[in-house]
């Protein structure tokens, strides 16, 4: 690495050397080795895209031809070489769009650039296209440069947009014509160069095809954006069908190995906007591409690569996403194309182990034929209750056959992706609600033939354990598919049959679980428990709650099977499976967690009479009693697990918490009660810290696993009095315990996180449950204690010396994040007077502001941007700070305050509206503070105070630091999309009252920037933006200011938008 280092450093000393033209050019001349081209070739590139002493005109027009003659008289460089001469022409036309040179836009004759490659041998051929593949990518790349900072992302939209204008649709009917050409001739594809050349031009296409048109694309990776936002220039070429006849034909005609490009191509064709057409052309463009498809699917050989397979299952998918069912029957060979889809998607599912991430395609597609069946108005048979039977059978079928396979040759479960299983589980659940009879009877029926030959194999003596594992599997995936079909019931569209179906395929489970949970002291399945819990979790959803009537046919199919004849005893079910679970599973992570969420989705209870319910169940009252580790084993301090495993404990205790403060009332004895496991546990802790030898170990795990306890009570106690109890207690006898734990393992964040996480939610003023009395001094109490623990962590976590990168969040900022949080919440929470501190000369104010100060610059800046969590608290805390304590910001030194502009500074920019809306807060209150000193000093008060000077003293020093600000937030308003232009608008009207000239020059600035005939238009913009606003920060005027912005807003981007996008920027939106 260290020669890497060097060489690396010696590169960028070439890029910054100023021959370093010519040097490329010789280079490029006599370099007898690819490498040395390669060379040049990227110093060129980094050459013409630095923005700081760009290079002259000249130079990058020279560069340009150059580089073409280059091409032209050396086809035969090695691919890499001209790859990277290809990308600094595309670098040099892009950055240069709107370069003039007497008048004429020199960088934009890019198809006569390249004809004279297109009429030569193949290999010109081929780089020709390549050029416009590479441009047409270039272009329609977000990132113009990362260095400039300037709104890239405007000058960017300008470039696409003129570009798309200009020469996009001239590049595809090329790239056409080109292709028909090439399918014209017999191509011999075995032809190396020819066979490259082919591939190039479909990957012009798709490249056309794909590209941005409105600049709405905002990441590449998701699917959804199903459609293409094609210009209404570009009708002709799609009206004409011989543009989807050609990709179709071409798909016939050429190798596997380029098909999967065809496909791709015409994945953006069938994606299409439906705007472009009138309803005729649409039915017309529809019928031409259902019959390519039909045609592909009756010579399906090809679809044997995975590749083809995959680019066709999304083509399928499109036929869905794009047009309606109720067009789809109509066109003419309908009935036969929905059987050779409904034929191919069930042979798909049947051989499971081919191309396992494409099929989740084909289920959107059959998922959103069966959602549109109640809403079909077209009197054409749609066919869908034959078909979709068939497709819900062969996934069920399918996955049962495949669980003896995987177990056989040992290959990977799916069962173990959640992710994707879930996915498919939410397709399946609307699929097969359609013909939902039909579903209901084929699952009974293999659930039954499972369940039966499971019973007989426990029963017998010699039965193998791989027969059992295998019933256990398809058990597995039928108790996940019943889950999954019961959640898809739409309310409206239920019938009481269907219920009472639901109500069979319920009773089937719950007995299951009956014989599983009987035999767990032997032996568990943790994949069956999972679907279990899964399944639990969709029947609470549906039918536990007010939203269905307890008369469901459900209910009555549970009362004859299983004796269960209200929610009352469901709900005891469910508890019973709870407890059964922590008692025999407690060790393992997965199903717990999920237990406990499944207890707390309960407890949280939205309609009170479930709640009220399931606290008188005695299965809840023994929970409320007895929740130690010798009846819930993960409470136990075992030494084996980690420390951060814990985190469920905190799910328990809120659940356990809600279900208390149904009934506790004021009822202090029944608290007492429920915290004796917790007062002993403290009590140890505290016997073990008197003593100077103890277990380090078992003090940890007990202090963790406490604190992790009280902080899921202390979020469910929302209420005063139920609060008050558990202050009470926790509070003064148990608060040195938790000070002493961080004095003791302050470097220890596994111990550390949770100790502070409990302290930032006991002063969290929680639906104003810190209501203290009049004459209780609980709230500065509260206060000193917080003080001390920010303190005493603050100044001992900032020992500890340099942390490798990849551990700073874990080790340190994660507790510092937390302190922010902690502070943020008890400055903010409205039961303590901050004056009195001062008053009485008591330090706890001061030291904790103070180490706030010291834990910030310890943080580099980048930090506090690149970790969401930190950023979030940080910037909260700062917002309150600026509020209620300007007087403490603005008696910082000079280099803080400067630190703390800085971060505002940088904040405001955040991708986070969260940072970005704290900062526009913070920024209006210290530029309101300035503003009403400098009203004052100008009145000439002798008993200003020094600091007061000081601080107008600093920023008189930096006027910088404020005109960056006001020009950074008038940029977002006027060049970017401003998600939040209130809060926008509050700091700005301080920012231009403090710095009017430099306000007057920045607008003269953008005015001129604007092409001539729109400089008067902006210049009333401007006028028009301060229209009636007076010299004050009075909340009548602010207001006026804020709607005089949303105005400047909306007329500014009317007349930007004629500007940068050409004569026919309405074109897109027709």
């Amino acid at each position: 690495t260290g020669v890497r280092l060097q060489a690396e450093k010696a590169l960028v000393e070439f890029t910054n050397s100023p021959d370093c033209l010519s040097k490329c050019q010789l280079l490029l001349e006599r370099g007898s080795s690819s490498y040395s081209q390669l060379l040049a070739a990227t110093c060129l590139s980094k050459l013409v895209s630095r923005t700081s002493n760009p290079l002259p005109l000249e130079h990058r027009i020279d560069i340009r031809n150059y580089v073409l003659n280059y091409l032209a008289t050396r086809p035969k460089l090695a691919e890499f070489v001209t790859q990277a001469l290809i990308q600094l022409y595309s670098r040099i036309t892009k950055l240069g769009w709107f370069d003039c040179q007497k008048d004429d836009y020199v960088f934009r004759n890019v198809i006569a650039d390249v004809t004279r490659f297109l009429q030569d041998s193949v290999e010109h051929c081929i780089i020709g296209v390549t050029i416009l593949s590479q441009l047409t990518n270039e272009i329609n790349q977000k990132s113009i440069n990362t260095a400039d900072t300037s709104h890239p992302l405007t000058k960017h939209r300008k470039i696409a947009s003129s570009f798309r204008d200009s020469s996009l649709f001239d590049i595809f009917t090329l790239s056409c014509n080109l292709l028909k050409q090439a399918s014209g001739k017999n191509l011999n594809l075995n032809d190396e160069s020819q066979h490259g050349l082919l591939m190039q031009l479909l990957k012009l296409s798709h490249n056309c095809l794909n590209y941005d048109f409105i600049g709405t694309s905002t990441d590449e990776s998701s699917d959804d954006l199903c459609t293409v936002q094609i210009p209404t220039s570009w009708r002709s070429a799609f009206l004409d069908s011989s543009t989807l006849q050609l990709f179709f034909d071409l798909y016939h005609s050429i190798p596997p190995s380029l098909s999967p490009l065809v496909l791709s191509c015409l994945v953006q064709i069938a994606s299409v906007r439906r705007s472009l057409f009138n309803n005729a052309e649409r039915a017309k463009f529809l019928s031409h591409l259902v019959d390519g498809v039909k045609r592909i699917l009756e010579n399906p050989q090809s679809l044997s690569d995975p590749n083809n397979y995959h680019e066709f299952c999304r083509l399928l998918a499109r036929l869905k996403s794009n047009y309606q069912l109720g067009e789809l029957v109509k066109v003419e060979n309908y009935p036969e194309v929905i059987r050779l889809i409904a034929n191919f998607t069930v042979t798909s599912l049947q051989h499971w182990e081919f191309a396992p991430n494409s099929v989740h395609y084909l289920l959107s597609l059959w998922q959103r034929l069966a959602a549109s069946v109640p809403y079909v108005k077209a009197t054409e048979p749609h066919l869908l209750e034959t078909y979709t039977p068939e497709v819900t059978k062969a996934y069920i079928t399918s996955r049962l056959e495949s669980v003896c396979i995987i177990l056989r040759d040992g290959l990977e479960d799916p069962l173990d992706d959640a992710g994707l299983v879930q996915q498919q589980l939410d397709q399946l659940s609307t699929i097969g609600r359609c013909e939902y009879e039909k579903t209901c009877a084929l699952l009974v029926q293999l659930f039954d033939q499972s369940a039966q030959t499971y019973q007989e194999l426990l029963q017998s003596t010699n039965s193998s354990t791989i027969d059992i594992t295998v019933q256990e599997g398809r058990l597995t995936w039928l108790v996940y598919i019943i889950g999954a079909v019961i959640g898809g019931r739409v309310s409206f569209a239920s019938t009481d049959e269907q219920d009472a179906m639901d109500g069979e395929l319920v009773c089937r489970v719950l007995q299951l679980m009956n014989l599983t949970d009987s035999r767990l002291a032997q032996a568990g399945n943790e994949r069956l428990e999972l679907a279990m819990l899964s399944f639990f979790e969709q029947f609470r959803k549906i039918y536990i709650g007010d939203q269905v009537q307890k008369s469901s046919k459900l209910y009555r199919r549970l009362s004859e099977v299983l004796g269960l004849n209200d929610e009352t005893m469901v709900l005891s079910v469910f508890i019973g499976k709870i407890i059964t679970n922590l008692k025999y599973w407690g060790q393992c992570e997965p199903i717990t967690s999920k237990t406990l969420q499944l207890l707390n989705d309960l407890s949280i209870g939205y309609p009170l009479p479930s709640v009220r319910k399931l606290v008188k169940l005695s299965a809840v009252q023994f929970m409320l009693n007895n929740h130690t580790s010798e009846h819930f084993s993960f409470l136990g301090v075992n030494n084996q697990s980690n420390l951060s495993d814990m985190r469920c404990r905190t799910t328990f205790y809120t659940a356990l918490g809600r279900l208390l403060m149904v009934d506790l009332g004021e009822d202090e004895d029944q608290f007492e009660q429920f915290m004796l496991p917790l007062t002993a546990a403290f009590e140890a802790v505290a016997q073990m810290f008197s003593t100077n030898t103890f277990n380090e170990q078992e003090a940890k795990r007990t202090l963790v696993g406490l604190v992790r306890d009280l902080r899921g009570i202390a979020f469910a106690f929302n209420a005063k009095t139920s609060f008050m109890m558990l202050f009470d207690w926790i509070y003064p006898a148990y608060m040195p315990i938790l000070q002493r734990a961080i004095e003791l393992w302050y470097h220890v964040p596994a111990c550390t996180t949770p100790v502070l996480k409990l302290m930032a939610e006991l002063v969290h003023n929680r639906s104003q449950r810190l209501q203290f009395d009049v004459s209780s001094p609980n709230g500065i109490l509260l206060f000193r204690e917080t003080s001390k623990m920010i303190t005493t962590y603050g100044n001992r976590i900032l020992t500890i010396g340099e942390v490798p990168k990849d551990q700073v969040y874990s080790v340190k900022l994660k507790g510092v994040s937390v302190c922010f949080s902690m502070l943020k919440a008890v400055l903010s929470g409205n039961y303590v007077n901050f004056g009195v501190f001062r008053l009485y000369g008591d330090d706890a104010l001061d030291n904790a502001l103070q180490t706030f100060i010291k834990l910030l610059l310890s943080i580099p800046h980048s930090d506090l941007l690149d970790y969401p969590k930190l950023s979030q608290s940080f910037y909260s805390l700062l917002e309150v700070l600026t509020q209620d304590h300007m007087n403490f910001i603005a008696s910082l030194e000079p280099h803080v305050v400067m630190y703390i502009l800085s971060s505002i500074s940088e904040g405001l920019t955040a991708l986070d509206t969260m940072v970005c809306t704290g900062c526009c807060s913070s920024l209006d209150h210290i530029v309101t503070y300035l503003f009403k000193q400098l009203s004052r000093s100008t009145k000439k008060r002798p008993a200003a105070m020094a600091t007061d000077d000081r601080f107008l003293h600093i920023m008189q020093q930096h006027p910088e630091m404020i005109q960056q600000m006001l020009s950074t937030v008038l940029n977002i308003i006027i060049f970017e999309d401003c998600r939040n232009q209130w809060s926008m608008s509050r700091p700005l009207l301080g920012l231009i009252l403090l710095n009017e000239k430099y306000f007057a020059d920045l607008r003269n600035s953008i005015v001129n920037s604007q092409p001539p005939e729109k400089q008067q238009a902006m210049h009333l913009c401007f006028e028009n933006l301060m229209e009636g606003i007076e010299r004050n920060l009075l909340t009548k005027n602010r207001d006026r200011f804020t709607q005089n912005l949303s105005v400047f807003r909306r007329e500014v981007n009317d007349s930007m938008k004629n500007s940068s996008y050409g004569v026919n920027s309405n074109d897109m939106m027709s």
